[in-house]
């Protein structure tokens, strides 16, 4: 099973009210975006891991409390088991230099993961690249590049080629905004989105910064699974800058950072099946939207009474104030 670093925030939280900024709500570009609906209630969805980093998958509501701007929220609208039963899954592949010495091992991974007939048979999968020229299109450079959409189990031969077009600049902000438009124009009620990105966090030649990449992910309602794929554990600071971005990523939507260390490059099929358990651990609660200040409100969940838990949700949402319709 692969490791993880903890990390206490994440999964994904709905603000649904008037003139409110939601994940789920309709985008038009993933980098200024208002988002609006009409119910005073926000939706938070979450899942618990105990001291081992497992999944917990008997969670009731009297198990933990919400921190919602500093406010306790105990009394909850609802709560039940998380509904989506389908996936739309993007790969999103580091091509560029500072990859290299790993690629040949992530791609290996990454086709397993393609051909693969479950968990993935009736589900979406696709493939965008960035970083290095591909060898089946020299031209695109280390632009983003939509290798395959949904239609990628037949597409392995096309991945294990881009081995021979590796290298170059690092457009990882450029790529996550990519990432994120094409995940939002793809977005359906009860499919849960999720990106696995292999990288290792480090941007050379973006036009936007990480700040506007790390908004328009959060803001595209899907998860991210941060892939480490560095060649060395040895912490440089342009080492632990990568790292830094790649945990806030995962933070911010409510995933989690995936280290893999030491020689051998994990399985990618069993990142997939991480992400499988802690979906199927997933809960959804509903509660009364606690005050109306405009702006960021931040979120946090804490156990009530098994000390050992730690909870994933999103860290925040923001709001806007009704009367600016």
């Amino acid at each position: 099973m692969y490791e993880t670093l903890p990390i206490r925030l994440g999964l994904f939280a709905i603000l649904v009210s008037t003139c409110a900024f939601a994940a789920d709500a309709e985008i038009a570009s993933a980098n200024s975006d208002t988002y609006h609906s009409t119910v005073s209630e926000v939706r938070l969805s979450l899942f618990a891991t105990d001291n081992k980093n497992h999944p917990f998958d008997t969670l009731t509501q009297s198990d933990f409390a919400v921190i919602d701007d500093e406010l306790v929220v105990r009394e909850f609208r609802s709560f039940s088991r998380a509904n989506e039963t389908a996936l739309d899954v993007v790969i999103l592949l580091d091509l560029s230099e500072s990859v290299a010495p790993r690629l040949r091992f992530t791609l290996e991974d990454v086709t397993r993961v393609m051909a693969a007939e479950e968990p993935l048979s009736n589900d979406h999968l696709s493939v965008i690249s960035f970083g290095g020229a591909s060898a089946t299109n020299p031209s695109t450079g280390s632009r983003p590049v939509v290798l395959c959409a949904d239609a990628c189990h037949s597409s392995t031969s096309t991945i294990n080629s881009l081995g021979f077009g590796s290298g170059g600049a690092t457009p990882l902000y450029d790529a996550l905004i990519f990432g994120a438009n094409f995940m939002w124009r793809r977005h359906l009620a009860g499919v849960r989105q999720v990106i696995l990105l292999f990288s290792d966090g480090n941007d050379t030649s973006s036009i936007h910064t990480a700040h506007d990449a790390l908004e328009a992910v959060s803001h595209s309602g899907a998860l991210l699974y941060a892939v480490d794929v560095r060649n060395s554990t040895h912490h440089s600071v342009n080492a632990m800058e990568g790292i830094s971005f790649l945990q806030q990523l995962s933070e911010a939507t409510g995933a989690r950072y995936i280290w893999h260390h030491g020689t051998r490059q994990e399985n990618a099929a069993e990142v997939l099946d991480g992400v499988l358990a802690d979906l199927r651990a997933s809960y959804v609660v509903t509660y009364a939207l606690p005050n109306h200040h405009p702006g960021l409100h931040s979120l946090r969940v804490l156990p009530t009474r098994n000390l050992n838990l730690t909870f994933h949700n999103r860290d925040s949402y923001d709001y806007d104030d009704p009367s600016c319709q």
